[in-house]
């Protein structure tokens, strides 16, 4: 039987880990209905209190999978989807007109391809006149000599387009490593090599030196209606990767660069929710950008916490056409995740020379003592501790121990 609801449900696809956990406390504390779609029973999302009702499909990404969504909405009635992954994204965008009863929110095709490309990200964000690395990339092995010869090394090499090259990859043997460096030509060829039989090679890109800016918006028919923005604490793993530990920056800080962050995303045509990143160096004040992810982002939680209210844009403005109310944005706060933070601390006091960036200063006393004493800050929050939802922080520990 179909159920009715004052206001209609929003299913959230993808609830595995601290995005989709998010989502569904924003929304759900919002007095939305949530249905939380999991792909196994160990999701954290499917223990969290604000959760209407917990489903699982067996079979993502697949025409089953479709039917099992269309048949989650027959029983949960008409409503809107939201998904957090790229790869469930581009299986959305692909089959959007198969979903009925659900209304997928989702970024335009075209942009969407765009983001997912690095190289066209970067060379629509050049085009405005943001700051983007020396880049290069290869096709076939001549091109990877002349680039071992002629390119400005240190280097990080990393896939333009991850999701595409993921099954080459796994076909081939190989694992797919998000960024490997390299500080000459000999260690360039030394990485080149290992994919010369797959004949696809990773985007090359000068070495930024900084750390981690993400600035956030959400665009509606060609305008930033909210932006949000953080700094990168201490990341996974420590020389660069994904934020373990990170503070809101208020917004009077670094505004020309939100302006060109919000060009570049007019000129891919964004709508929705996106984050511009970038590699920024305190010592020089350069900002060079990385990547535009097109889908909420692994540190989310702390724009959750800090009203920005992006889940609830997504429902309301993208799905219903209506602007709703949101609070002033708090910029004090901190997040954290415990869980890799102590796996970072482990690299750093016990393996150091596993640190692939050279130029990370390996400071062991200043590391221990802001991991604990961030306990002690009333500013700080957790990616899935909270004490008005303890569940999932527990089916996180159980996870982790395998249990």
């Amino acid at each position: 039987m179909t159920e009715t609801h004052a206001r209609p449900p929003c299913y959230i696809l993808g609830i595995e880990t601290q995005i989709g956990l998010s989502l569904i406390r924003e929304l759900g504390k919002a007095g939305i209905p949530v249905i939380g779609i999991a792909t196994g029973a160990a999701a954290i999302g499917l223990q969290s209190r604000y959760l209407t009702h917990g489903e699982i499909i067996h079979h993502p990404r697949t025409d089953k999978g479709l039917a099992e969504l269309r048949a989650l909405g027959e029983r949960h009635g008409r409503g809107y989807l939201l998904t957090v992954s790229e790869a469930n994204t581009a299986w959305l965008i692909a089959n959007r007109n198969c979903l009925k009863p659900l209304t997928p929110l989702l970024p335009p095709e075209e942009a969407f391809a765009i983001v997912l490309d690095k190289g066209r990200t970067l060379a629509a964000a050049a085009e405005i006149g943001i700051e983007v690395p020396q880049s290069a990339s290869p096709t076939n092995w001549a091109e990877v000599e002349r680039v071992a010869r002629n390119f400005p090394f240190p280097a990080v090499l990393k896939w333009a387009d991850p999701n595409t090259v993921a099954p080459a990859l796994h076909a081939a043997g190989l694992e797919l490593i998000k960024a490997e460096y390299a500080y000459s030509t000999d260690d360039f060829l030394r990485t080149a090599e290992r994919y010369r039989a797959l004949g696809h090679w990773p985007l090359v890109q000068e070495y930024c030196a900084g750390v981690g800016l993400g600035q956030f918006f959400f665009m509606h028919k060609g305008e930033a209606v909210r932006r949000f923005q953080h700094m990168r604490i201490a990341e996974w793993p420590p020389e660069g990767g994904f934020s373990s530990v990170c503070d809101a920056v208020p917004l009077t800080r670094f505004t020309d660069l939100q302006e060109k962050s919000i060009r570049l995303l007019q000129r891919i045509g964004w709508e929705g929710v996106a984050m511009v990143e970038y590699r920024y160096d305190p010592a020089s004040g350069r900002a060079a950008l990385m990547e535009v992810n097109g889908r909420f982002w692994g540190s989310f939680p702390l724009a959750m916490y800090a009203g920005a209210g992006f889940g609830l844009l997504a429902y309301s403005l993208q799905g219903q056409g209506v602007m709703p109310q949101l609070p002033q944005l708090r910029e004090d706060l901190r997040c954290r995740m415990v869980a890799t933070e102590i796996k970072r601390l482990k690299r750093i006091l016990l393996a150091p020379g596993e640190i692939r960036d050279r130029p990370f200063k390996v400071r062991p006393v200043h590391e221990v003592m802001r991991f604990l004493g961030d306990f002690l800050r009333p500013s700080v929050r957790y990616y899935v501790w909270s004490a008005r939802d303890i569940k999932p922080f527990l089916r996180d520990v159980r996870n982790a121990l395998g249990i």
